[in-house]
């Protein structure tokens, strides 16, 4: 055999091994579990891998936040409807210390009934994949990991379709990214 004929061979088996080991790259950022803390309203430590055994839907948002103040009463009235049937919804404010103080007025405002976190930032947004703008939303399976993203302003049809979707009243997958913000 020449060297001639092992050349092409090895160029299609290291370019094979790049590939191989960047699609299990994607897949273990895909399938990492979500593991974020926070802390509650009342100042105590808790994480998302506390909602384990439920499908979770994590909610970014803030009081200053227009869309996000616009799509807070569908989040309010599907977790009405899907807790339930075992669906954790979680509100993770990125207010700083500044306008913290404004959260409970929003809570009241909108007659929010699902924890509200803090401690969020724009890097778990990055760490997420969800973007850099609020408001964002993830969509975790019972095992913790990630299973669908809004980015920007959800609809209802889009948080009712995924939600249909965690809990095995649809079969078919919904868009598993959605973009309503340009991202970078």
């Amino acid at each position: 055999m020449a060297v001639s004929d092992i050349v092409p061979s090895m160029r299609y088996w290291v370019s094979l091994s790049i590939a191989a080991g960047l699609l299990t790259t994607v897949a273990l950022s895909s399938d990492s579990r979500v593991n974020l803390p926070f802390k509650d309203l009342n100042g105590n430590k808790v994480k998302v891998t506390d909602l384990r055994g439920k499908p979770v839907v994590l909610n970014f948002w803030a009081t200053w936040c227009v869309p996000c103040r616009a799509e807070m009463p569908i989040f309010v009235e599907a977790a009405k409807e899907y807790e339930s049937r075992g669906v954790a919804f979680v509100g993770a404010s990125l207010d700083e210390k500044q306008t913290r103080p404004k959260i409970p007025d929003f809570v009241g405002e909108f007659k929010i009934g699902f924890p509200i976190w803090v401690g969020a930032s724009t890097m778990d947004l990055d760490d997420l994949r969800l973007g850099q703008a609020l408001p964002a939303t993830a969509f975790l399976d019972r095992d913790g990991r990630i299973v669908a993203r809004v980015l920007g302003q959800i609809t209802k049809d889009e948080l009712y379709e995924r939600l249909d979707w965690l809990t095995g009243q649809r079969k078919e997958a919904p868009e598993l990214l959605v973009k309503h913000i340009a991202t970078k």
